[in-house]
């Protein structure tokens, strides 16, 4: 039963449309709104489903407009919808700037969980999914991008970003520059009838869909990173450290990097070099 006053967020199908929940079914036939990323999109949903309540515009170009629109039909006792194209909205979708309003004014949100591309693609890929960060969509400027990955690069968990088809190939090669050939999937045409995992290291994959060109939206799970941890004691992470400085490291970053490599903790490093110099 819809409560008058209150913002539903809905998950709607990836690509299934048998994928959505029957309470989303219920909340979309009985709300007096919905509002839609792509309204010509989720009409061929709602038409599958023989659903005709009135549907309005909500995208990235509106969203900070048609938010305040929103919450003063909220305000006066409406119940709105909230859809994407696909998954759950402000999931690299529209979506965050309404609930945060709604929050604001004490206008009552309900999420109605459904379909996750990210958590599709990680289970389908095989890779540790103990923990995890998504990304979304990495920064489209080549400067931005490198930056991000460069700061990703050694988290020690496994990473998930989404990626349009026409900027895979690049961003396969920006990967492989920042992590080195690690394992990696990219999971695409996900809950379609063409779904593929293609799982391989980063400079293969690569490869592959310089061959085949990908088509459809792309998840690029990339598997954790493993610290080296190399052999050697306290006079080599020394000796180490001195070059990381040579090469224009700071003292701080050198000894990071040393420990880093040794898997030892940086006050190791810190104290050899203080022994060192005794």
């Amino acid at each position: 039963m819809l409560v008058k006053g209150t913002l539903y967020v809905c998950g709607t199908p990836i690509g299934n449309l048998a994928d959505i929940t029957l309470r989303v079914l219920d909340t979309l036939r009985n709300v007096d709104l919905i509002a839609a990323e792509d309204t010509r999109h989720s009409r061929k949903l709602l038409q599958h489903y023989q659903i005709s309540t009135h549907l309005t515009s909500y995208h990235e170009h509106n969203e900070k407009k048609k938010s305040l629109e929103l919450v003063e039909r909220l305000k006066a006792g409406q119940t709105v919808a909230l859809i994407s194209d696909a998954g759950l909205p402000g999931i690299s979708d529209p979506g965050g700037e309404v609930v945060r309003l709604c929050l604001e004014e004490n206008i009552p949100v309900d999420v109605l969980p459904g379909p996750n591309a990210a958590l599709t693609a990680l289970i389908l890929s095989g890779m540790p999914a103990e923990h995890f960060t998504f990304y979304g969509f990495l920064p489209i400027s080549a400067g931005e991008r490198k930056r991000s990955l460069e700061g990703l690069a050694n988290r020690q968990e496994t990473l998930i970003f989404y990626e349009a088809p026409h900027r895979l190939l690049s961003t396969l090669q920006g990967l492989s520059e920042s992590f080195g050939d690690r394992e990696a999937a990219v999971v695409r045409e996900l809950t379609k009838v063409h779904q593929q995992v293609h799982k391989n290291y980063l400079f293969k994959l690569r490869e592959e869909f310089e061959k085949t060109p990908p088509r459809g939206e792309c998840c690029i799970v990339i598997a954790p990173f493993v610290p080296e941890k190399l052999a050697g004691g306290p006079q080599d992470w020394c000796i180490e450290v001195n070059e990381g400085i040579q090469r224009g490291l700071t003292k701080k970053e050198a000894m990071k990097e040393v420990a880093k490599r040794y898997g030892v903790k940086k006050s190791e490093v810190y104290q050899a070099l203080i022994e060192e110099l005794k």
